[in-house]
């Protein structure tokens, strides 16, 4: 009997404790939000092909982001200034930036006629969809470059032809 008090004894303490844990808990957890600043991006320069002249065939004039500027065809580059298109993205620094490059061809209009060239292959420097780091001093320069698809004088007629493109910097 001794031995069944025993055991009853512990089954009623086993019970009892179960009894009075509780069956939830509360936490405290901690939300924290940091707003950065927006991207911005200011030209510095506009991206110029400089002067030249078709001859008799046309052809390419192509700007690299480093500036330097080559022809095919019978194109022939004088002078002029010519450059790479230059922004200044500012930002978080060390956040991480993607750049987008215009997908499509941008025509060039000539205002005194109607003469229209194609601006294409576009290409910058950091890369287009490459992960760019904005660095501590939280500004980060982009060079752009790009092809110039160049017709025959009668085509293109003298003067000076102009256009514009879009770039877009988006937060990683």
């Amino acid at each position: 009997m001794k031995n069944f008090t025993n055991r009853l004894i512990i089954v009623v303490l086993f019970f009892s404790v179960t009894i009075f844990l509780p069956a939830q808990v509360t936490v405290v957890g901690h939300i924290s939000a940091e707003v950065v600043p927006s991207l911005t991006a200011t030209e510095t320069a506009q991206l110029s092909f400089g002067q030249f002249s078709p001859e008799t065939a046309g052809g390419q004039i192509i700007l690299t982001p480093q500036g330097t500027r080559s022809s095919n065809g019978t194109v022939n580059v004088i002078g002029g200034t010519h450059n790479p298109g230059s922004f200044f993205v500012t930002g978080e620094p060390n956040a991480l930036i993607s750049i987008q490059l215009p997908s499509a061809p941008t025509t060039l209009t000539n205002s005194g006629n109607s003469g229209t060239m194609t601006v294409t292959n576009w290409m910058s420097d950091p890369p287009q969809y490459s992960s760019v780091t904005i660095p501590a001093s939280g500004v980060q320069p982009v060079n752009v470059g790009a092809t110039l698809i160049v017709g025959i004088n009668q085509n293109n007629p003298v003067g000076l032809y102009s256009g514009t493109y879009n770039i877009t910097f988006n937060y990683n």
